[in-house]
């Protein structure tokens, strides 16, 4: 049988205007011959009655009196919630279905509360109910220990519960659906023309993730890639077929043309400080002393160079007093430039391509925009700037390469 795993995310069942077009795509899957699984998150967002975040909100206006255990118990009833609506309202349109919570799903979990890490998935219950032609609804963001005590997976959790799901049931395709068209070459908000991509690979939207587009959580893609079931970013409000998330470029098209391209997006990661440390001459260990005094004090750090002449790396802006107090109490001398954003620009096709990174200098430079910092692999190009030159450096770079251009499927 066809297995279609669809995963609507809060804002995509938060009013009746939008729960009735996650029927209407659990219908049209159901009319192509699919059996249905559908996951679904807390509905809303903050401030509406029922979201992760509004009971987070909660529960810290009340003292944080919550074990992480029953924290997870609270948080774990904002999806049951929802999918305990939306099984309502299918049972209103003839639709027969069940609803299941993670648990139930056999998603099991090691017992790290609130962030827990799937350890296996064992789909028979949910295989069982699909044979009996119900719509499985499942609450996502949750599994259980082998010990039976419920857990959530921590942010992204929905979207890494329907790519699990999809991975064990062996689905044609898991939809992830959304407030957009699908994977845009940047920012809407920032670049008025940026486009919906056709087609995306696992490893450029892991890096498109990580770097702070927040369209899909880059461990549902880690899932996903490692059995090859392909993912469709899509919009709830639209028929729009979406942004194929695979392993190629190649959307499976009778007479499709296939386009390469260079570069795949631009994305930022604002609010973040970029902090030097100086070696002193024969000061060989400073490295060492810098990041062991970032890991004891639970300090995460990102954009890392190391050289002779010292250390640079960026911490969020929240913590660099905090940072700065570290470091002045290992009688190092650091320099900090607060306020700065982390601009990617991302491609598969950048590896091994001379020119890119003059194009991404030439750009910049022609907007009297200073690179603090740069660093590189084989998908990706980093550049450090001033956190005020964020937008423009975004929307320089998107010129330059074009990306309003970039092939779309009709």
């Amino acid at each position: 049988m066809r297995i279609r795993v669809q995963k609507f995310g809060g804002t995509s069942v938060a009013t009746p205007e939008r729960r009735s077009r996650v029927i209407h795509h659990i219908r049209q899957a159901l009319d192509e011959d699919c059996r249905v699984v559908v996951v679904v998150s807390a509905m809303g967002r903050k401030g509406d009655p029922y979201a992760t975040d509004t009971f987070l909100e909660w529960v810290s206006e009340n003292g944080d009196p919550l074990s992480p255990r029953e924290q997870d118990l609270l948080l774990s009833c904002g999806e049951i919630i929802s999918a305990s609506t939306l099984s309502g309202i299918l049972n209103r349109e003839g639709i027969a279905n069940t609803v299941l919570t993670g648990g139930q799903a056999g998603i099991i979990t090691n017992d790290q509360y609130n962030n827990a890490q799937i350890l296996t998935v064992n789909p028979t219950r949910v295989q069982e109910e699909l044979e009996q032609d119900r719509v499985v609804i499942l609450a996502g963001f949750q599994g259980k220990t082998i010990d039976g005590e419920i857990t959530t997976l921590g942010r992204g959790g929905s979207d890494t519960t329907a790519t699990a799901l999809g991975v064990a049931l062996k689905a044609d395709t898991v939809d992830i659906f959304t407030d957009v068209e699908g994977i845009m070459t940047a920012d809407p908000r920032i670049v008025e023309d940026a486009a919906p991509l056709d087609t995306v690979t696992y490893s450029e939207i892991c890096n498109l993730a990580f770097q702070g587009a927040k369209v899909i959580h880059p461990r549902a893609v880690e899932l996903a890639m490692q059995t090859n079931v392909p993912i469709r970013v899509r919009s709830t409000m639209s028929d729009h077929p979406g942004t194929l998330v695979s392993s190629t470029h190649h959307r499976d098209q009778p007479g499709g043309e296939f386009h390469d391209r260079l570069i795949t997006g631009i994305t930022h990661m604002p609010r973040v400080t970029q902090v030097k440390v100086p070696a002193k001459e024969g000061q060989y260990d400073l490295q060492l002393k810098v990041f062991k005094a970032m890991a004891e004090n639970g300090i995460s750090v990102d954009f890392i160079n190391i050289n002779p002449s010292g250390v640079a790396y960026t911490v969020y802006d929240q913590v660099a007093d905090r940072v700065e107090e570290i470091l002045l109490s290992l009688e190092l001398e650091p320099e900090l430039v607060r306020h700065c954003a982390k601009v990617s620009v991302v491609g598969a096709g950048i590896a091994g391509v001379p020119g890119v990174m003059s194009r991404i200098a030439e750009a910049l430079t022609q907007e009297d925009i200073q690179i603090l910092q740069s660093a590189d692999s084989h998908t990706t190009i980093w550049v450090l700037v001033p956190g005020e030159d964020m937008v423009q450096a975004i929307r320089s770079l998107h010129r330059k390469f074009e990306l309003h251009n970039v092939h779309m499927t009709s």
